[in-house]
């Protein structure tokens, strides 16, 4: 294979795909997309695979489309089905300082994921274990301290202050929602 193992790579990565299955005879692969911005791709010319044991390689993209809600790649040194099975399960990311700008009031869920939430008075609250998608407003689900787990909206009036350089999140909660 002409991919390039990597090791004690420092850097943060963001997962962007997840190799699903080989596609065809030529040794492409389906994969599953994982980011809110396919058209990242267009500009890629690799991208770092992690096997499920967690080793890196750095892969060449030699070409890609989109089928429906998955993308097809075609990586250099892949060449056949036997050849491509073994990315099957892979994961596919893009160093953090290749990641896409949001907008002022916009994060990444890996951003949020360990944020300290405290009150507008400096009451602890938890720590951001997950985000929950609901199809509506996030919710940030915060581990307390006591094995407590607060379901906490993202809303504009409920979160006040969000800075993912500090790691903190400032909450001005309504009557009764950390009581729940």
């Amino acid at each position: 294979m002409l991919s390039t193992w990597l090791s004690d790579v420092a850097e943060d990565l963001i997962v962007v795909a997840r190799v699903a299955r080989t596609r065809g005879l030529r040794g492409e692969v389906v994969a599953d997309l994982l980011t809110d911005f396919p058209g990242r791709f267009d500009a890629l010319d690799q991208v770092i695979a992690i096997a499920p044991d967690g080793n890196r390689r750095s892969l060449q993209i030699e070409e890609h489309w989109f089928h429906g809600t998955r993308i097809i790649f075609k990586f250099t040194g892949y060449d056949s089905i036997d050849t491509a099975k073994e990315l099957a399960g892979y994961e596919l990311a893009v160093s953090a300082d290749e990641r896409m700008e949001l907008a002022k009031d916009q994060f990444y869920e890996w951003e949020l994921t360990g944020c300290r939430v405290e009150s507008l008075d400096g009451k602890q609250i938890g720590t951001v274990r997950e985000v929950m998608r609901t199809g509506g407003v996030e919710v940030l689900v915060v581990a307390g301290d006591r094995d407590d787990e607060y379901l906490v909206p993202m809303a504009r009036d409920i979160c006040i202050e969000i800075d993912v350089e500090k790691k903190v999140i400032r909450l001005d909660p309504p009557e009764g929602l950390l009581e729940l």
